[in-house]
């Protein structure tokens, strides 16, 4: 390292940086600070002196000390060994740095590599030399887990003529397996890992239309409020309302090929659970363990703030690799709110003119550049694919107004709005049906008809009864529901079925955890079916009191609990049961 390569401290800041003689430096380059060799990236250039974020506790730093140059952009390293894998903001293997020193924290200055350098994967060549390709091909391939086939890429900058590649083998990452040359001459060696930039998005061939929704098996989502593969969700919400047990069911259910989880500033408890929780999980598609899908990204509250704010990009980019290899992906990150005030943190550091409740004014554009990177694709080659992100939000006292739900709603199309009160009277998911919205049903509206083609009428007509019951009840509450005619009062009571035998959803029952589209669909036509029958009944005079006491009712709302996901047939037969019940009171009043 020549003098010019190497800086010196002049003030730290908490995880604040200024070094001189860095005239050399580049915006976003990795720098190691101090005589640990600390991990920095440069974020401030002013003539010779560079500002510099450090992701590693600064105490014991001073002026003076060093700043080595390494002339790289803060990057992740993208290969066969991510999924099971366990990594901190800036991808350092919790795993394997616990293994390595024994303690359960992360010693600073420890630098392991992200993919194990000694494990060898099994290559398989699909190119041959002589074979013309471009970045983003597929050289070959490699069983990454029992559920996933590893697609080793091409780069993206890397184009030319194979000239070389490995025969069928054991390979570590860091093997040659290929080598290319360009059309100026140029030979560049390929592995079965390549860097990536965390800040730059993977390019793609383009971007299409979302056309098929996410299936979570959550009924309030997939009916009333649904998500598109490659679509973008927020899930605000104040605390104790269920963002983390619902990114939870998320990860395990939907039917995604790859789960990239990120735990952004979440207390030290709640992150623990899920690093002790998903390794012990089964795969409820596939019988294998949900880890040989999932590659987990834990930033605690109590880790350095700088290292919060980079591990979204980490995240997104871990997810955008299997994208690109032709992959359904699916990012949960939890929470964003902890991420944007760890952009704040750093901000008043630098001492830049604070915006709205002290965030930064470039807020919204960080948010911007993080949710467009979701999407639906055709990558590099050819293959479609998709990175769909849903984010918890946890604005303070679960206010809505505050800058990072407002900005969020901005730049996602899909709006799951936690409610305190319904969490409080433990009704979950506890989605509120009023204030939560999804501008994606039109956009899967096909995909649903394919399958069920009164998807569209049975979903406006739970909204409207929804609608209609909160009308209703601003009034009960004035004069009391018992002067309402039964008409109405039909209203409220129906209502409270869909919310009791349908919205609500036990993340702990072995039949309701889950729910296919095909039992949902069925139970809320059962619901549906019995509000439009005794409508008509009242209007020929039923009394209300007759139909509340049919025997079937407390069937069609123990349904989800009580009717597995693969046993339509008994759905079937409440509702002949009902119907025969509902049959028997008509008669009556003819």
């Amino acid at each position: 390292m020549t003098e010019q390569e190497t800086g010196r401290i002049i003030r730290v800041t908490g995880p604040i940086v200024m070094a001189a003689r860095m005239s050399l430096a580049q915006m976003y380059e990795v720098v190691e600070v101090g005589l640990l060799g600390l991990i920095g990236e440069v974020i401030r250039l002013d003539g010779e002196v560079a500002t510099i974020q450090v992701y590693e506790n600064t105490t014991g730093l001073q002026p003076g000390m060093p700043v080595r140059r390494t002339g790289l952009p803060l990057s992740v390293s993208l290969g066969p060994g991510l999924l099971t894998s366990i990594y901190d903001g800036i991808q350092r293997p919790l795993t394997a740095i616990l293994a390595e020193s024994g303690k359960p924290y992360v010693t600073r200055g420890v630098k392991l590599p992200p993919l194990d350098a000694v494990r060898r994967w099994h290559f398989t060549p699909r190119l041959q030399p002589g074979m013309a390709v471009t970045g983003g091909e597929v050289l070959g391939t490699c069983p990454e887990t029992q559920l996933i086939e590893h697609r080793v890429l091409v780069p993206p900058q890397t184009a030319g003529e194979v000239v070389e590649v490995a025969p069928e083998g054991d390979y570590t990452v860091r093997a040659v397996v290929a080598r290319v040359r360009s059309a100026t001459g140029v030979e560049t060696e390929l592995h079965l890992a390549h860097p990536w930039p965390v800040r730059r998005p993977r390019p793609v061939r383009e971007r299409i239309y979302v056309d098929e929704p996410l299936i979570t098996g959550q009924r309030i989502i997939d009916i009333l409020f649904p998500i598109a593969k490659g679509g973008a969700a927020a899930v605000p919400g104040g605390f104790g309302t269920g963002k983390t047990v619902m990114q939870h069911s998320l990860a395990k259910w939907c039917d995604a090929n790859i789960i990239v989880y990120v735990g952004c500033g979440e207390r030290g408890n709640e992150m623990t659970q899920v690093l002790t929780d998903f390794p012990q999980l089964t795969d409820p598609r596939t019988g294998r363990p949900l880890m040989e899908r999932t590659v987990l990204i834990a930033n605690t509250s109590n880790m350095p703030v700088a290292a919060r704010e980079v591990s979204i990009y980490t995240g997104i980019t871990l997810a955008e690799y299997y994208r690109d290899q032709g992959y359904q992906v699916a990012l949960m990150a939890d929470s964003t709110s902890r991420w944007a005030e760890a952009l704040r943190e750093l901000s008043a550091r630098l001492e830049e003119i604070p915006a709205e409740e002290g965030f930064p004014a470039y807020l919204p554009s960080r948010l911007a550049e993080f949710y467009e990177r979701a999407g639906l694709v055709h990558t590099l080659a050819g293959e479609r694919a998709s990175v769909t992100v849903t984010a918890s939000v946890s604005p303070p006292s679960g206010d809505f107004s505050e800058p990072v739900t407002q900005h969020t709603r901005r730049f996602i199309r899909c709006f799951w709005a936690l409610d305190t009160e319904l969490a409080n009277a433990r009704h979950y998911p506890s989605i509120n049906w009023l204030t939560s919205y999804s501008e994606y049903a039109a956009d899967i509206e096909d995909w649903w008809h394919g399958k069920y083609p009164d998807w569209t009428d049975l979903r406006r007509q739970t909204m409207e009864l929804l609608q209609r019951e909160d009308r209703l009840q601003q009034i009960a509450k004035l004069v009391g529901p018992d002067v309402l005619p039964d008409q109405q009062r039909l209203v409220l009571f129906v209502a409270e079925l869909v919310k009791n035998g349908f919205l609500q959803q036990s993340a702990f029952d072995a039949n309701d955890m889950y729910c296919t589209p095909e039992k949902a669909m069925a139970i809320l036509r059962l619901l549906l079916a019995f509000f439009r029958r005794g409508s008509e009944l009242i209007q020929r005079g039923a009394p209300l009191a007759r139909l509340r006491e049919l025997p079937s009712i407390q069937a069609v709302v123990r349904a989800r609990l009580e009717v597995p996901n693969d046993a339509p047939r008994r759905l079937a037969e409440i509702q002949d049961r009902l119907n025969a019940e509902l049959d028997d009171l008509e008669r009556s009043h003819t």
